[in-house]
């Protein structure tokens, strides 16, 4: 596991208040997969509900707020496959 994707479960365990209603998944180009379910963010490369996928910096820009996920999906930064309403609910979680 790369330290960018142990960081990044850190940060989604401290951010989300609890589990997740569904199985989505984060895709982080050449560094690793993060799953988040019930049980809250795992590195892990499960199936999901939802995948996400984006580079590194994008996804660090979402986890700091820097950047809205729905602004990096609408300018292709951020792809989505799978349930969409789950990944816009994952969305709002992480605002």
């Amino acid at each position: 596991m790369s330290d960018i994707v142990a960081k990044a479960v850190d940060a989604l365990n401290d951010k989300m208040d609890g589990g997740f209603d569904g199985t989505a998944k984060f895709e982080i180009e050449d560094e690793g997969s993060i799953i988040i379910d019930e049980n809250g963010a795992k590195a892990d490369d499960g199936d999901a509900d939802v995948t996400l996928t984006a580079d590194a910096e994008t996804f660090q820009a979402i986890l700091e707020g820097d950047l809205d996920p729905t602004a990096a999906f609408m300018s292709g930064k951020l792809k989505v496959d799978g349930d969409m309403g789950l990944a816009m609910k994952l969305g709002s979680a992480l605002a």
